[in-house]
């Protein structure tokens, strides 16, 4: 009995995990080739942009003006597109943690019923949305890379992003 519980156990856990090898081995791949993360952060750390196209910038932003400004608008976006992007992750984490934190069992296929989770779930979707799109506009437009490879890295960084969140164990309500 117990030897094949742990069996069972053993290919569930594969076989959740190959699942979750399906985003991570690509997004870790793309992420890669296309060095989006050296690229966000050259964004937030470097005072002028890499992008080739110059001509979209106006005059009046060189680098000078950048290091005595605030914040130049590349950095605004790459920040931002990393605000957004942290705050996925935390809800996400938030999203699985929550069954342990509040001590109640959550139905996740019927999300809409839950007060957490109906409030959580679309403020979860529209950071996803906004973080993806906001990343993207901002290596396309702002880095070597252009729109194309800009939405694929992009679209990389967050494949691994939630494959490894997916590795992450849901922890275990235990009724008294």
């Amino acid at each position: 009995m117990a030897e094949s519980r742990l069996r069972s156990m053993g290919e569930s856990i594969s076989r959740h995990t190959s699942r979750q090898l399906k985003f991570i081995i690509p997004g870790a791949i793309i992420t890669y080739i296309f060095d989006t993360h050296h690229v966000v952060l050259g964004l937030l750390s470097h005072s002028e942009p890499s992008n080739l196209a110059r001509s979209v910038h106006p005059p009046y932003l060189t680098s000078s003006s950048c290091v005595n400004s605030i914040m130049c608008i590349h950095r605004l976006f790459a920040l931002l597109s990393l605000a957004l992007g942290s705050c996925v992750v935390g809800l996400f984490l938030y999203v699985l943690f929550v069954p342990w934190m509040q001590g109640v069992e959550l139905n996740y296929r019927s999300w809409r019923d839950s007060p957490v989770l109906s409030s959580v779930i679309p403020v979860l979707t529209a950071s996803i949305l906004a973080g993806w799109s906001l990343l993207s506009i901002t290596l396309g437009k702002w880095s070597r890379l252009g729109y194309i490879e800009g939405t694929i890295g992009a679209s990389g960084l967050y494949a691994l992003t939630f494959g490894l969140i997916g590795l992450l164990p849901t922890p275990k309500f235990h009724r008294l």
